[in-house]
């Protein structure tokens, strides 16, 4: 595996600028089967959840097999939003600029978006949820868990979004410095089931989470007043904020003032 030292050089000088000089077709292309790939393991973890106590085993099951998301992200290749926040590393080290990094950032939210609504979208077209009017255990899961992230203040969110993109990141970077796909998945794994199973909130993931509980809840007629389009722009602020914050400071920040400042002022 590589060391701490080697990860952020190949994150900064590599990873970062490629990422800055990708065109906009691979970004939107990457970025729409980034949003797809969280949506996958937003939907199984809302499938493992379902009808599962008590909290504590829900929560974790639910957190283990998200992981797939950020797997197929990082292994079979794609543009995630939050993963990119870590382009504020070459961007400390000036190998990029802002302006190509903000390029990179804005593309990419927006076919996240994308990618999460349609997703979201063709699973409500599935009926696995059920019909109008028989709604199943999975669709009141999948509502609930809508529910309960419209209905976080701002505050809050904001904050969980600080510590899920720390979480986040670290697994970025775990499996950046594993050389077999096996320590990749490893790498991945347990830092994205701890931010899940604690309850932080992530940007991308809430992208389709959270339309996948509005579109039962029209389709089916079920579900809380609570539970809005209004509630779901309120939360993406929030957690986009926040998942920038997070790693931005403790990880891209730190570990460049850590690792990356002092060996290359030493050479």
């Amino acid at each position: 595996m590589k060391s701490p030292v080697e990860v952020q050089k190949a994150l900064i000088e590599e990873v970062g600028v490629k990422k800055a000089n990708l065109s906009f077709t691979q970004m939107a292309l990457l970025g729409v089967l980034a949003g797809m790939y969280i949506g996958f393991g937003g939907i199984m973890a809302l499938t493992a959840m379902t009808q599962v106590e008590p909290y504590g085993l829900k929560k974790v099951l639910g957190g283990a097999v998200f992981t797939v998301g950020l797997m197929l992200v990082v292994i079979a290749g794609a543009e995630l939003f939050t993963g990119n926040v870590l382009m504020l590393g070459s961007l400390y080290a000036r190998k990029i600029s802002l302006k190509q990094m903000l390029r990179n950032w804005i593309v990419v939210y927006i076919f996240n978006l994308i990618g999460s609504l349609l997703i979201a979208w063709m699973l409500v077209q599935t009926k696995l949820w059920g019909s109008a009017g028989a709604i199943n255990d999975f669709g009141k899961t999948a509502i609930s868990v809508a529910n309960a992230k419209v209905s976080a203040s701002f505050g809050a969110i904001f904050f969980r979004g600080i510590l899920c993109n720390i979480l986040v990141d670290l697994a970025v970077i775990l499996a950046l410095a594993a050389d077999s796909v096996e320590g990749k998945i490893l790498g991945i794994f347990f830092p994205i089931m701890t931010f899940v199973a604690i309850g932080f909130e992530h940007s991308v993931a809430n992208m389709s989470l959270i339309p996948i509980g509005l579109f039962i809840k029209s389709a089916s007629g079920f579900g809380p007043e609570t539970l809005t389009w209004a509630g779901f722009w309120k939360n993406i602020a929030a957690a986009t904020l926040g998942n920038i914050v997070g790693p931005g400071v403790f990880t891209a920040l730190f570990y460049y003032l850590s690792y990356y400042r002092p060996n290359v002022q030493k050479g």
